[in-house]
């Protein structure tokens, strides 16, 4: 935090209390007006709610009150104004937000945004806009990227296993619905143009073959693990297993909360968890009431981890049910990361962000917030995408992730490359896409363990010349076996440099310290 009688290159207050002669560049934020406000000649136009601000050709969401002003920079899309201002004096730069920047981080990391601006990485945009002005400020930004070396963003694929036979089902709501969907709805499928003559014929000849399939006679179509590992080759995955069958949970509070439960649990698949882990994917926890105490989820990850004969590190809860108290329980529970918060119904950034980040109430456990579901994509209660459309709208969060980095986490249900869904098309496409953007597909657990090792990166700015900038990189114990970090050298408009952008340097993920003289600012290489 500042302290009073420092001196800073840039400082953000939020409180009110702006130390004028403290930095470079101070950014103020915050919705009250300030006194700082008439000294400096701001023109205020009031105090709005449900604001949304233009940056870098995007629609950014503001979630709290936003105090508006009659020019400057961030202009409010659709509507008369600004949504910041600033003004240098004496040298010294100062921009005037009129939101608060720590506040709206809050309400995105806690409550999330709604559906209406799902698709806005609103987190990343406010992390963004607050690098511009500190690189216009010409102020030396260094920064470590949420990119690994060697890659241009991280894809997490990850499969919730709710039926993976469908001999688990007789004359349940399951098999009636896929009975319907795989008759009726293929035809309604095919009439509409989302499904195939050859699509939807598959899924007839499912049906043909379903009692031979309960006699033991056919094989089960439904069980997919071996086709998902094959796809993937050269990725790895995460599967998250129900631990318990016939249990629907506490406190599910939405309709139809009994059909919640399963007709399988971890020990009935012990051979495809197993063959999972052999072939360098990952078991976790797809958890019944692990999100409402510590006890639950010790149960729960037990039952998981004993027939998956490895310790299962993560969670994610079925139907992703969650709420302010679950980070706390699960942490409690021995997870080392959720992968929970994500929306049921859409595609897109529940927390506004594509970052593995710290939620409330817990000390160790890190959220891998959850972005594309195959379900919200295609089903017709929610999004109800043709293939060409959601291909589209995949494309836009790739495109984010490119922009931005971080992590796209996608969960593809293990019976969709099956009958009735058949997704699987789209699926391998999107998998040939992730190879072609050079995404690094770890599993959960490996993508979390990278960003922890990037928290706990040291970086120290050392003495040298004027047209130099020299660091040095100190890193915990941890990043084997883990792509490298990059470190981040800005530009800043005026400076002698023969790259106008940002300079990457990869870092060696091995290394615990780094010393290196570089040059950015004078040639745009790097030794």
């Amino acid at each position: 935090f500042c302290r009073a009688g420092g001196q800073y290159d840039v400082v953000l207050c939020a409180d009110g209390a702006v130390r004028e002669k403290s930095a470079q560049l101070i950014l103020i934020f915050g919705s009250a007006t300030q006194p700082l406000d008439a000294g400096f000649g701001f023109q205020t136009s009031g105090v709005r709610s449900d604001v949304v601000v233009e940056h870098d050709g995007s629609r950014v969401p503001i979630y709290g009150s936003c105090l508006t002003f009659a020019g400057g920079e961030l202009p409010l899309a659709g509507a008369p104004g600004f949504a910041a201002v600033s003004k240098t004096v004496d040298g010294q730069q100062f921009v005037r937000a009129g939101f608060d920047l720590f506040e709206e981080a809050r309400k995105l990391l806690t409550q999330g945004q709604p559906v209406a601006h799902a698709r806005v990485p609103t987190l990343e945009h406010h992390v963004a806009m607050v690098r511009e002005w500190i690189v216009k400020s010409g102020v030396r930004l260094v920064e470590i990227p949420p990119v690994p070396a060697g890659h241009n963003f991280i894809a997490c694929l990850t499969h919730d296993v709710d039926h993976p036979r469908i001999r688990h089902h007789k004359f349940d709501h399951t098999m009636l619905g896929f009975l319907q969907r795989a008759t009726l709805g293929s035809v309604v499928g095919f009439c509409g143009g989302r499904l195939s003559a050859g699509q939807m014929f598959r899924n007839w000849v499912a049906v043909l073959k379903l009692p031979f399939v309960h006699l033991g006679l056919a094989e089960d179509f439904w069980k997919q693990t071996g086709r998902y590992l094959e796809m993937e080759k050269g990725f790895a995955s995460t599967f998250f297993v129900v631990p318990v069958k016939y249990d629907p949970g506490r406190a599910v509070n939405r309709t139809n909360a009994a059909h919640r439960a399963t007709q399988y649990e971890a020990a009935d698949i012990a051979d495809d968890l197993r063959a999972i882990n052999a072939a360098g994917g990952e078991v976790g926890v797809h958890g019944v009431d692990a999100w409402l105490d510590a006890a639950s989820g010790i149960a729960e990850r037990k039952c998981v981890a004993d027939a998956a004969g490895a310790v299962s590190v993560g969670v994610r809860m079925h139907w992703l049910c969650f709420n302010e108290n679950s980070p706390a329980a699960l942490e409690a529970a021995g997870f080392a990361y959720d992968s929970t918060v994500g929306y049921n119904e859409c595609a897109g950034y529940r927390a506004g962000t594509l970052q593995v980040y710290r939620p409330a109430g817990a000390e160790q456990l890190l959220e891998l917030p959850l972005h594309v579901m195959d379900t919200a994509l295609f089903y017709p209660g929610y999004m109800n995408l043709a293939p060409k459309e959601a291909t589209a709208a995949v494309q836009e969060l790739l495109g984010h992730a490119g922009r931005f980095g971080g992590v796209l986490t996608i969960n593809w249900h293990d019976r969709s490359l099956a009958p009735e869904r058949l997704w699987d098309r789209f699926y391998v496409k999107l998998l040939d896409e992730l190879r072609r953007q050079r995404a690094w597909c770890p599993t959960a657990g490996q993508a979390v363990g990278w960003f922890r090792h990037r928290r706990s990166a040291q970086v120290e700015v050392l003495p040298g010349a004027e047209s130099r900038l020299r660091v040095r990189i100190k890193l915990a114990p941890g990043g084997r076996n883990l792509p490298g970090l990059r470190i981040r050298f800005h530009n800043a408009p005026g400076q002698n440099s023969l790259s106008s952008g940002p300079v990457d340097v990869e870092l060696d993920g091995d290394s615990s310290e780094v010393s290196e003289v570089l040059e950015p600012f004078v040639c745009g290489v790097a030794c």
